[in-house]
């Protein structure tokens, strides 16, 4: 019996990634103590951010607030599953295009990559994108590094990518002329120089 709540304690600690019964799954970001200064002290309760996703292009994050950790994580979650998003991932498990978020002080660049590269990004960032489905991203965060800011910045990039299909109807071109090929500018500049020699 003494065990029992140790044990508790410690599933709790590993709630990093929660699998739940609509097939959605829950991380944790950040979680922080807050403080309401009232008229006999101080009342502190707990904040915290969480991002949801069933790993098919759906995903969300909520911000839950509660006396206790686990209230406000279930607060968060279902908060989270209010407000999801759908996220365009091409066939290959990456995004389409490079694409760049903001949201305040924070930018979150994004760039496709190539199959078996894996998820490189940091913090927030990881966990939207993993949660997500994308399978090989590379990310790189600019300005602030503010939890919040961070995955506002990365719900807003995400909310920016389209098939290139709906890209190229909306350019009026053809699916060729505005598919990206990396180093293709590179290649070009050194044929042009290698024709004046």
């Amino acid at each position: 019996m003494a065990n029992e709540p140790r044990s508790n304690n410690k599933d709790f600690k590993k709630n990093d990634q929660q699998a739940e019964g609509d097939g959605f799954q829950d991380r944790v970001v950040h979680i922080a103590r807050v403080a309401k200064v009232v008229k006999g002290g101080r009342r502190f309760s707990f904040s915290a951010l969480v991002c949801v996703g069933d790993g098919k292009g759906r995903v969300g994050f909520g911000l839950g607030k509660a006396g206790e950790v686990p209230d406000a994580i279930k607060k968060g979650a279902d908060q989270a599953k209010k407000n999801l998003l759908k996220v365009f991932i091409s066939p290959e498990g990456t995004i389409p295009f490079d694409v760049t978020g903001k949201f305040g002080a924070a930018k979150v660049i994004m760039f496709p990559a190539k199959k078996g590269t894996g998820t490189i990004a940091g913090g927030a960032v990881r966990i939207i994108c993993e949660l997500a489905g994308i399978q090989d991203i590379v990310c790189k965060v600019h300005g602030t590094k503010n939890y919040h800011s961070v995955v506002r910045a990365t719900v807003n990039g995400l909310n920016q990518l389209v098939s290139p299909d709906d890209y190229a109807a909306a350019r009026g071109k053809t699916l060729a002329e505005v598919l990206q090929v990396r180093g293709a500018k590179k290649k070009k500049a050194s044929v042009k120089t290698g024709d004046k020699k």
